[in-house]
């Protein structure tokens, strides 16, 4: 890191006068379209306050009417009072005491953080820094007038500083986190602060950000009584016409990054930050009056830093407020640097023209322009360019204002920015396009695409405004957008995943999933025990060529341990199983190759699963299936399973072919007493209730199966070569064993349900030489072991190898009721879908896991791509309608100055989920959900025992504090409660419930509407 190394633009997000996001700002942009519309009835009544302009003033209060403003216009964005309060763990109550641009800053810093790839949870605990451009507070002005209505939510929803804290708090970052107020340049001001907080490594991520809120007329009349205020409402920069300012709003983020480290992480970038700088104009004409000559050295000396001159500046975004003194004065100062330049004129333009002076984020929005224009590499036209004003004799300053776009060349470009303070403080910033990189993924490579959010409706959003967006992207870069959605999209409770191999595929898929997201279930892990995962390995009989080949082709883990396993069993086998397997060789199916290829898939699967983040808690395998099994578990080196494999598998094959197998649906203690008289057959299976399997000579199977049509018991004979776990495959026993006789007798890392056995492996339980012997004749107890297996609390069992065998069986054996169990097939069958290694992951996160996506991909596919930020729930609202003190507002539908905190349709959110079926509670716990609700606002209906607190519910300290007081008012035969239990031991209102019930006695009476709960 060099003391002035550039700093990139890595993400951002913003919403302006007509532009909800980024890609309609710039559609504005490009347009040229008029951003600016009537002031909103929501604000204040634009008519009371307005008295129009004179054409023939008499006097000075004629011209300008006290408490009057000259305009009924601005620049508005759509729904500021729109907040999704659960998302960020905020009270509806603490949402509602918010300053509204706290709200935009939360939201708009989470989707800057998503554009730039990365997930706003890996920032948590870094030392991310927040750095807030803001001038205006209008929020308090409104909420504290009333000093009877002040409580404590009111502190810290107010202040210019919560605006950086609160972004920090609730993202959790560590860094610097401050607001500036330096008036209309505070938000280029916070840039400059942040790029010098990087340089210097006091954090490695900064959000730039600046926000502005027009809640009342108070400027609207400043400035009309200053002389200041077009009648229009409109900015009309370096025009003839210019006649004043036109207020505006706007909330926007940058993610900035030193260069370098953004390019080690192959991160995209808009545009690189090559030098930023601040002065002050110091004693001037006056101090809202501009300084022309501070203005020009703070340019000359960025531009210096920067290493460039007015020949390489392709174009200006100026301040530009289209006042007739502060256009001359820029003009001037910016001529005097670019008069004497080679070439052609310098683009000059300023984003106020499309909508107004958007003040404390006036700055930052000529920056996006700025960026967006060096990442398009096309500069917008500016409004009002056909008129521009002769007396600034723009042309002989080599000055030009945009008429039309102007197309950027290729290479690196370089510009400038400009923003002003009305007091004298300036901020300018020299910027260049990004450097090119090409990151090019694999050709038609598959990926899972994932999403998730906080309710099932906020899911469907969501899952829509991914599917439209990658409708429009290059196919080439499927799996680096669908390795950016594992990594950006993967952390919220409700869950959608899409497997795909082509763009079209996938974002059909995705408008399918949108369609069931309803269906969707709750997957959080905080909430809930860990995940207890078992896998369980298929046995013989579930080979077939090319088995799990796309696994090979689409999944660099599993073939890179399919190879090393291969490598093991070649000495053994002498040819490559693995060629054998994925070149289609029917002679996969005789017992020789069949034993060695299940393993040597079955134990790559596992080995690449657990590589990937999931791994076993427990394991089981059927027959065959034990030997990868109990490598897994350590109970066998991968060197010693790969000899007796394939050992097993030719001393099997050796033997004659003259016997069978047979499934019947009956119950093993029913089939033993038809075995009796038969010596040659014997149990081969018992795979359920009514799922045994008989194997041995074929004579006296077929004179069984003559039995049991007459019973009229079905049974179906299976396609096998030999007759496995029966009595005709004793001959090999004692040359297996001997084979098996320097194998370490050790007892399993993980436990191990035994189908020998039928149970687990306890104590001193080894898989030694003579549990292998006896494995060849014993019957596969699967469905004792799996009943074992699955009543010690699995949660989750991943059916191991090339075919799903085993998963229809445990559904059966699966408990009704009690623990859930997930079940998953690795690999279903030969139909499985070439994406299925893909698939598979997409299931298991949608089942609660948590895979190491990165295992999942090649690295020329582990490339951030942008994705559309996360869709927020709209239906909070909570706002006050500025008006003048003691006076009613004509226009508001309600009492003067009246709170309004709703939530408009039926999509709440779930930071209160739904109650289950007959989830009733006792009145202690009523009385509790009642205080709990009062105090941070929520609907009773929709909050629960699982309810945490903190996270879910929004109590911080001082909730807690007034919860206590809630709680001692409504039990006072509990006393004072000590604060230190109800901070730190109770996480849920679960656990406020049981803490009170210890406290107040089963059988005491509990009132049930206490005095401040109704």
């Amino acid at each position: 890191m060099t003391e002035r190394e550039p700093i990139a633009v890595v993400g951002l997000d913003c919403r302006f006068p007509g532009a909800r996001d980024a890609r309609e700002y710039w559609s504005l942009l490009m347009d040229g379209r008029d951003g600016t519309d009537r002031v909103p009835s929501q604000r204040w009544d634009a008519d009371r306050y307005h008295a129009a302009s004179s054409t023939a003033p008499q006097s000075a209060s004629e011209a300008r009417p006290p408490g009057r403003s000259n305009t009924v216009r601005g620049g508005f964005i759509q729904d500021p009072d729109a907040f999704d309060p659960g998302f960020f763990g905020i009270s509806p109550r603490e949402a509602a005491a918010m300053d509204p641009q706290q709200r935009l800053l939360l939201q708009c810093s989470w989707r800057a953080i998503e554009d730039a790839g990365v997930a706003p949870q890996d920032l948590a605990g870094t030392d991310t820094g927040v750095f807030v451009g803001v001038m205006a507070n209008e929020w308090a002005y409104l909420q504290l007038a009333d000093y009877d209505r002040i409580t404590a939510r009111y502190g810290s929803g107010n202040g210019y500083f919560m605006g950086a804290n609160r972004v920090s708090y609730h993202l959790d970052l560590k860094g610097p986190s401050l607001a500036v107020d330096t008036a209309c340049s505070s938000s280029l001001f916070a840039v400059h602060l942040a790029s010098g907080s990087l340089r210097s490594g006091e954090c490695d991520y900064a959000l730039a950000a600046g926000t502005n809120l027009i809640m009342t007329p108070v400027i609207n009349i400043f400035y009309t009584q200053a002389g200041l205020s077009a009648p229009d409402g409109r900015c009309k920069p370096f025009s003839a016409s210019a006649d004043g300012i036109g207020r505006a709003e706007g909330v926007a983020v940058l993610v900035l990054r030193r260069l370098s480290d953004a390019l080690a992480d192959r991160q995209p970038v808009y545009a690189v930050l090559k030098e930023t700088g601040i002065n002050q104009d110091g004693r001037s004409n006056g101090i809202t009056a501009p300084n022309r000559w501070a203005q020009q050295r703070l340019i000359e000396s960025v531009w210096q830093r920067a290493g460039v001159t007015a020949d390489d500046i392709r174009f200006v975004e100026a301040h530009g407020t289209g006042t007739l003194l502060g256009d001359f004065i820029e003009a001037q100062a910016l001529g005097e640097l670019t008069s004497g330049r080679s070439g052609g004129s310098v683009g000059l333009g300023s984003v106020k023209s499309n909508f107004g002076h958007a003040e404390g984020a006036a700055g930052i929005a000529g920056l996006i322009k700025a960026v967006l224009a060096l990442h398009h590499r096309t500069v917008p036209p500016s409004r009002f360019a056909a008129d521009a004003n002769p007396r600034l004799d723009l042309s002989g300053r080599r000055l030009s204002l945009l008429k039309a776009p102007l197309r950027l060349p290729s290479g690196t470009v370089h510009a400038a920015v400009s923003s002003f303070g009305m007091g004298g403080s300036n901020a300018h910033a020299v910027l260049a396009s990004a450097p090119r990189t090409v990151h090019r993924g694999r050709d038609r490579a598959p990926g899972v695409f994932t999403v998730s959010a906080r309710s099932p409706e906020r899911l469907r959003a969501n899952l829509l405004a991914q599917a439209d967006a990658l409708s429009r992207r290059p196919e080439n870069q499927l799996a680096q957008l669908c390795w950016t959605s594992n990594r950006v999209k993967s952390r919220l409770p409700y869950r959608a995943a899409v497997a795909a191999a082509d763009l079209p595929t996938l974002a059909a898929e995705l408008r399918k999933a949108a369609e069931h997201a309803g269906e969707a279930a709750r997957v959080d892990g905080g909430r809930r025990s860990a995940a207890s995962v078992a896998f369980a390995f298929t046995g013989q009989g579930a080979q077939h060529p090319r088995m799990a080949a796309s696994w090979y082709r689409w999944w660099p883990a599993y073939a890179r341990h399919f190879d090393e396993i291969d490598k093991v069993l070649a000495p053994h086998t002498g040819r490559s199983v693995r060629d054998l397997v994925l070149d289609g060789d029917p002679e996969v199916h005789r017992t020789r190759w069949a034993q060695p290829a299940l393993f040597a898939v079955g134990y790559a699967m596992a080995a690449a699963l657990v590589e990937s983040g999931i791994g076993p808690s427990y394991v089981l395998g059927h027959s065959i299936g034990e030997f990868a099994a109990a490598c897994l578990a350590g109970a066998l080196d991968v060197p010693d399973a790969a000899r007796l494999v394939a050992r097993r598998g030719a001393l099997m094959e050796a033997l004659p072919g003259d016997g069978g197998m047979l499934a019947v649906s009956m119950g093993a203690a029913e089939v033993e007493p038809l075995l009796v008289r038969r010596q040659r057959l014997g149990l081969a299976a018992v795979n359920g209730p009514r799922s045994t399997v008989v194997s041995g000579d074929l004579g006296e199977l077929a004179s069984l199966e003559e039995e049991l049509a007459e019973r009229e018991v079905a049974a179906r004979r299976l396609p096998v070569s030999h007759a496995f776990h029966s009595p005709l495959m004793a001959p090999v026993v004692e040359e297996f064993r001997r084979e098996c006789a320097d194998v370490p007798a050790r007892g399993p890392r993980i436990p191990v349900f035994s189908t020998v056995n039928g149970q687990q492996l306890t104590g001193g339980e080894t898989m030694d030489a003579d549990y292998w012997a006896r494995q060849i004749t014993a019957p596969v107890r699967f469905a004792d072991a799996a009943s074992a297996l699955l009543a010690a609390g699995v949660t989750h069992v991943v059916e191991i190898g090339p075919r799903a065998i085993l998963t229809p069986l445990l559904a059966r054996l699966k408990p009704d009721a009690g623990h859930p169990v997930s079940l998953h097939a690795a690999h279903p069958g030969e139909h499985a879908p070439d994406h299925r290694p893909q698939q598979l992951f997409g299931e298991l996160w949608c089942a609660g896991l948590a895979p190491e996506w990165d295992v999942l991909y090649a690295e020329a596919d582990r490339v951030p791509r942008r994705l559309p930020p996360y869709v927020f729930d709209d239906s909070f609202r909570a706002w006050r309608t500025g008006t003048a003190p003691g006076l009613p507002e004509l226009s508001a539908p309600g009492p003067p100055g009246a709170d309004t905190a709703v939530r408009r349709g039926a999509d709440r959110g779930e930071s209160c989920p739904p109650a289950p079926a007959g989830d009733l509670p006792d009145p202690l716990a009523v009385l509790t959900r009642q205080l709990v609700c009062r105090v941070g606002g929520h609907d009773p209906e929709h909050v629960h025992d699982h309810d945490r607190l903190h996270e879910d519910l929004g109590f911080d300290s001082i909730r807690v504090m007034e919860l206590k007081a809630r709680i001692e008012d409504a039990l006072p035969r509990l006393g004072t409660l000590p604060i230190e239990d109800l901070l730190a031991g109770l996480r849920t209102v679960g656990d406020l419930v049981g803490f009170l019930r210890g406290r107040h006695g089963a059988a005491a009476p509990v009132p049930t509407t206490p005095e401040g709960t109704r």
